[in-house]
């Protein structure tokens, strides 16, 4: 019997519904809310054959946490057999590893939107620390809008090795840092790329940085000296992008 999990939030649910139907095993609906947002749901529901079942928010509550924003829907789902390890993503791939390193994110809300950058962009994997960083959380889930359920998320004991092995299988390590001297912009790296990037107000640690091929820095023209991480990634991750599409 496969293991089963909630998922809330219509961002969430609807994406869950769109992209894996069969595995939505039932929806939970604010039965105080009658908006076109649920009524939407509700088609979608039934078009898939999904359980849609009324109940008052306290049970939602109970269901997504009390912290949780989960705006009157909540869905049980099969959990996901996601990768495990880094290899069982590599190994299929038939182009360029193209993947976001994420080296200590510890606010759920910036990793939940670093899931959703690496997606829109088209990012193999996200790759990240299991201690001293926030985990795939309700909250991440949610703040990814969908992304989660799409985007392999790989978490890894020992960051720095596992920057090594990429390189061994011929990856190029860039680490995103506000102190480098090439620019971004001006910068050339091969095809096949780990972008890097630090925490909130860290940055890079430092054997994180020495390990990596090449650090780039985005350059600032305004006010303010540095970016927030998941926008830090996607300006790194989309100008990557752009440059693939110009070679093809």
């Amino acid at each position: 019997m496969p293991n089963l999990r909630f998922i809330h939030g219509f961002h969430a649910v609807l994406a869950r519904l769109r992209h894996k139907p069969a595995s939505v095993r039932e929806i939970f609906i604010d039965a105080a809310r009658q908006d076109s947002r649920v009524r939407d749901l509700l088609k979608l529901a039934e078009a898939s054959g999904c359980r849609v079942v009324p109940v008052d928010a306290a049970r939602l509550d109970g269901m997504s946490g009390a912290e949780a924003r989960h705006q009157g829907v909540v869905a049980r789902v099969e959990a996901d057999a996601r990768p495990v390890f880094l290899d069982d993503v590599l190994d299929t791939l038939e182009e360029p590893a193209f993947l976001l390193v994420l080296d200590g994110i510890q606010d759920p809300h910036n990793l939940g939107a670093c899931l959703r950058v690496a997606d829109g962009a088209g990012a193999h994997a996200v790759i990240a620390p299991k201690d001293r960083a926030v985990g795939l959380t309700q909250t991440a889930i949610k703040a990814a809008s969908g992304a989660a359920e799409t985007m392999p998320y790989i978490t890894v004991t020992n960051l720095a090795r596992t920057l090594r092995e990429l390189k061994e299988r011929g990856i190029w390590v860039v680490g995103a840092d506000g102190g480098a001297k090439e620019s971004l912009y001006a910068a050339k790296w091969p095809n096949a790329v780990a972008w890097v990037l630090g925490a909130e107000g860290d940055g890079l640690r430092r054997l994180t940085r020495e390990t990596c091929d090449q650090c780039v820095a985005i350059p600032m023209t305004g006010a303010v000296q540095s970016l927030n991480v998941s926008v830090a990634a996607g300006v790194c991750l989309f100008e990557a992008r752009r440059r693939m599409i110009q070679k093809s």
